[in-house]
Parts: C-alpha cells; sequence; structure tokens
C-alpha cells in the first residue's frame, strides 16, 4: 500500500428530509464536491458520518457507495468498528472486500475491556486481513485510551502503522509521533500544528466544510511556505473551534450547508443548532467570504 498522506474527509453522511433514509443522491454530491477540492482520502462511517446512528445494514451501503465513488480517484479507508470482537473482525474483512485502502478501528467501548483485552482485539483484526488498519484513538467518546506505549505495542503487528489521535491534544500528539509511527491528526483545531509537527496526513471532519483551503494549507506545509500555510489556517481556524466546542456534527453539517452544499441535519436524537449558535457559526465563516445559503438547516 502506499503511504497515507494528505487531507482525508470523514463524509458526511446525508439524510432524506422525510423518511430519514440514508441520502445516495445529496452523499453522491457531496463526495464529488470533496474530490473536486483535491481531498486525498474518504473515510466512510466515520464519527463525522454518524456511523453510532446508523444501522450494520447501512452502514455497509454507505461503505459501498462510497468504495464506488472514490475508486481511482482518492483513497478509501473503511471505518469498521465494533464492540464484539468477532463482529470487528467481519467488518474489516467486509472492507477489504469492498478494496479498502486502510481499516480504521476504534478500540472496544462503552464498559469495554481492560488494555489488555484492547490490545488483544486489535491483534485478532490484524491477523484476520492484511488492509492496514489505523488505530481510532478518541478516548473522550471510548473511555478507552491508546496512549503512545501502547502504540508503540500495536506497531509491533504486521498491518498497524497509522493512528488517529483525535484526543485535541498537541502534546499527546507529538509523543505518539515520538514513537515512529505514522499519526494521523484528527483534532480539527490543531490541523496545522501537527502538520507541522510531522504528522503525514490530517483524517479531519471539518474539512468537510473547508476541503479546498484544507488540501491548500497541506501543499503549501509540504513545500515548506509555512508563513503562507499559516495566512490559510487563519481564514478556517474560527469554524474548527466552533465545531470542536459545539454539537460537532451539527456543526458541521449547518456549516457546509451554509457553504451551498446540501447534507441536511443529523439523524434524531442529534439536533440541528438553535438560532443563537447557528448565527455565531455564520460569523465563523465570514473570512471565507461564501454566498451563505438562506437555508441553515
Amino acid at each position: 500500500m502506499s503511504e497515507l498522506k494528505g487531507i482525508f474527509v470523514p463524509t458526511c453522511t446525508p439524510f432524506d428530509k422525510v423518511t430519514e433514509a440514508v441520502n445516495e443522491k445529496a452523499l453522491s454530491a457531496h463526495l464529488d464536491r470533496l474530490l473536486g477540492a483535491g481531498v486525498h482520502g474518504i473515510v466512510s462511517c466515520g464519527g463525522t458520518g454518524e456511523f453510532a446512528y446508523l444501522s450494520e445494514a447501512e452502514r455497509r451501503q454507505v461503505h459501498q457507495s462510497i468504495a464506488a465513488r472514490v475508486r481511482g480517484k482518492a483513497k478509501f479507508i473503511a471505518q469498521s468498528s465494533a464492540v464484539r470482537t468477532t463482529d470487528a473482525i467481519e467488518n474489516a474483512k467486509f472492507a477489504e472486500g469492498l478494496g479498502a485502502d486502510a481499516i480504521m478501528m476504534l478500540p472496544p467501548y462503552f464498559e469495554g475491556p481492560t488494555m489488555d483485552g484492547v490490545m488483544w482485539h486489535f491483534e485478532q483484526v490484524a491477523r484476520a486481513v492484511k488492509t492496514p488498519i489505523i488505530v481510532y484513538n478518541i478516548p473522550q467518546n471510548t473511555n478507552r485510551d491508546i496512549t503512545p506505549n501502547l502504540f508503540k505495542e500495536l506497531l509491533e503487528l504486521d498491518n498497524i502503522d497509522y493512528i488517529k489521535d483525535s484526543t485535541g491534544d498537541f502534546t499527546r500528539i507529538q509523543q505518539l509521533i515520538a514513537t515512529g509511527g505514522k499519526v494521523l491528526n484528527g483534532g480539527d483545531a490543531l490541523a496545522y500544528q501537527a502538520l507541522v509537527a510531522g504528522c503525514p496526513g490530517l483524517i479531519w471532519g471539518g474539512a468537510n466544510v473547508v476541503a479546498r483551503e484544507a488540501v491548500r494549507m497541506y501543499d503549501l506545509v509540504t513545500k515548506g511556505d509555512l508563513s503562507a500555510a499559516a495566512a490559510v489556517w487563519k481564514t478556517i481556524l474560527a469554524p474548527q473551534l466552533f465545531f470542536w466546542t459545539h454539537d460537532y456534527n451539527s456543526s458541521v453539517k449547518a456549516a457546509v450547508n451554509l457553504l451551498g452544499g446540501d447534507v441536511g441535519i443529523c439523524r434524531k436524537p442529534a439536533l440541528p443548532l438553535d438560532d443563537a449558535d447557528l448565527a455565531e457559526l455564520k460569523s465563523t465563516l465570514a473570512p471565507l467570504n461564501p454566498p451563505l445559503a438562506s437555508r441553515a438547516q
């Protein structure tokens, strides 16, 4: 597998306004928008894709749709987590069958095992597939933290080289980089700093909103033009901070819609932003000078 480098977007999952079924037409249009912006990869059924609100059949539907749309245009990463190891293995094999370039996987969550059990879980999945696995660390949601020491152990497995770290902690990012593993930052508000520190790429939910700017910033960092990259970052930082401090998925979807996209609203019980938050979000998008859509939700 070629190295994972660049901007990887865990895409929003649009739903039909009436039935709440996955809106395939809107999903395809949003993917085309991201691919047109030059993103390097798409992550299906990530946290920003509301995988927790999808049935297993819907997750597979979304994986299949994205694999078909993205193939040959960008990398395809399938988020394939499950609490039970047998289910995680089955999900990983399904993703591998679709030709995924990588599989992203959380540790078992909600009253999960000891850290020895977490290690065992990843060992079993890694042995079951040949596709590279990205360890997905977001301890604020899983109550299981993939520490730098544990990541060192995981790196000893043949097909684990990457971690997506969504702690939003720059010290942690640097500690993980020091392990020699490949770190894909998932903390929106640290995107620029993580690239400069040595992350080869970002798995960035907020890039649903600023895909073109994200790719531009990445290109400038890789060329060594940090001043120009910092200027791009300055124009997109305010919405990233907003996403990180508000209802994340509802905020990202609202911002996409405000900028002329159409990804709808989140599945209940996640609610749309209220008027005050929506007004604040609009103000954070002002530096982008977009034609704000009259519809926001």
